[in-house]
């Protein structure tokens, strides 16, 4: 059974993945793998379908490089700040590129996760009634319970060419170990075809811990050692968030200048 292997982060993103995949980066409030996100950048990958229930900043600054050309999500923001000025431009006016939408609630994008980690076809669900989301998104469906006739909502499974999160560790055999809010990482994982973990460090031994997610390291492709890799997110027992970081972004990312100063100043001068 193949186990995780270690690698360099830019080896490990140049393997993993390709132009016109589908990738997701997931991590909620901390553990956003934003090194990953930006070694993505950096090699200038294109024509990716973004899968994240909570597109932020890093979704933002991926859509303004031109990485994206389709999203699948269920909420987009600056957390406590506001809106995603490249993602707007990008949807209301095709800058630098136009961007597909696929918008869910979170319910209908976690039960995907589970459905996709599960083997299963589809989702099912009671939710989405009274909403404009099933006028406007074809992959919600409804299904009538086989057994009690009841009508409910159905949504296909979630299955990621590669899912990308952080996490605080990992031991010398590719098992990694995450804790905190740990959102649908595991299940994002489990979903998806490949994976790549990011890591603030590698440990001898897993010392208890409560509420501990372990992965296997037969379920991770590869692990990339890289210390801070969620900044200006935080990982729990590591960092904390860089709150302004999120409110000097508004401003950078505001208009296209400004923003393309920033990509070759951080990301293409590098």
């Amino acid at each position: 059974m193949p186990s995780a292997v270690f690698t360099a982060l830019d080896e490990a993103v140049a393997e993993l993945v390709a132009d016109g995949a589908t990738v997701a980066l997931e991590g909620f409030t901390h553990l956003i793998p934003f090194a990953a996100g930006h070694e993505i950048i950096r090699q200038r990958k294109k024509d990716l379908t973004l899968v994240r229930m909570t597109p932020d900043l890093i979704y933002d600054q991926l859509i303004g490089a031109g990485c994206a050309s389709r999203l699948v999500f269920s909420w987009g923001g600056n957390p406590g700040v506001g809106s995603l000025h490249r993602f707007r431009d990008a949807v209301e006016h095709g800058w630098p590129g136009p961007l597909a939408l696929e918008e869910h609630s979170h319910a209908g994008m976690a039960n995907r996760y589970v459905a996709g980690a599960s083997g299963l076809p589809f989702a099912v669900l009671r939710g989405y009634t009274g909403t404009d989301l099933v006028a406007h998104t074809p992959n919600i469906k409804t299904v009538t319970c086989p057994f009690t006739g009841e009508v409910l909502t159905a949504v296909p499974a979630l299955r990621p060419d590669v899912t990308v999160i952080h996490a605080q560790q990992a031991d010398r055999a590719g098992n990694v170990r995450m804790w905190g809010i740990t959102g649908v990482q595991k299940e994002a994982v489990l979903a998806a075809t490949r994976s790549l973990v990011t890591v603030e460090e590698v440990v001898p031994s897993f010392e208890p811990r409560p509420g501990a997610v372990v992965l296997p390291n037969w379920v991770v492709s590869r692990v990339a050692v890289v210390p801070g890799g969620a900044y200006p997110s935080y990982a729990d027992g590591y960092s904390v968030r860089d709150n302004d970081y999120y409110l000097a972004w508004d401003a950078i990312s505001r208009d296209r200048e400004t923003f393309g100063a920033w990509l070759d100043e951080h990301m293409r001068g590098e």
